[in-house]
């Protein structure tokens, strides 16, 4: 989860900065702030379970992760169109960590790791109705 945040923490700043609509500026500011805070969440529990500190996805995009096009795309877009494709990177990064989180509830061995699971979960579900009512932001298929 740690490398898919700290990933998304560059277009939701981007987004806060250059979005046309204001609705979507202030959503991109409280995910960024709710984001960062997440960062530092699993870092005691990985300690305290003697493990690493590595990303085991470097150099490989996985679903929901913010790639460097995605961002160079981003950096490019402007109006509407900026975002669109923010509001859709941002779904799909909320949509797949939450499913990342649920594979943790169901297959996790840890209680902590179980709880901090749930309560991403929790958080990406209320940010996904969030954004779903967002101008600009079009139903995803499937």
């Amino acid at each position: 989860m740690t490398p898919m945040n700290e990933k998304a923490v560059a277009p939701l700043t981007l987004a806060a900065d250059r979005a046309t609509e204001p609705r979507v500026r202030a959503f991109a500011t409280g995910l960024r702030g709710g984001q960062e805070t997440e960062l530092g969440r699993p870092r005691p529990l990985l300690a305290r379970m003697g493990l690493h500190r590595t990303d085991v996805h470097a150099g490989h995009a996985m679903p929901g992760m913010v790639t460097r096009s995605d961002l160079a795309a981003a950096e490019a877009a402007e109006g509407a169109a900026f975002d669109r494709l923010f509001l859709t990177r941002i779904r799909d990064h909320l949509r797949h960590s939450a499913q990342v989180s649920r594979s943790e509830i169901s297959a996790g061995a840890g209680a902590d790791a179980k709880r901090l699971a749930a309560a991403l979960v929790t958080a990406r579900e209320a940010a996904l109705t969030e954004l779903e009512a967002l101008p600009g932001a079009t139903r995803p298929l499937g």
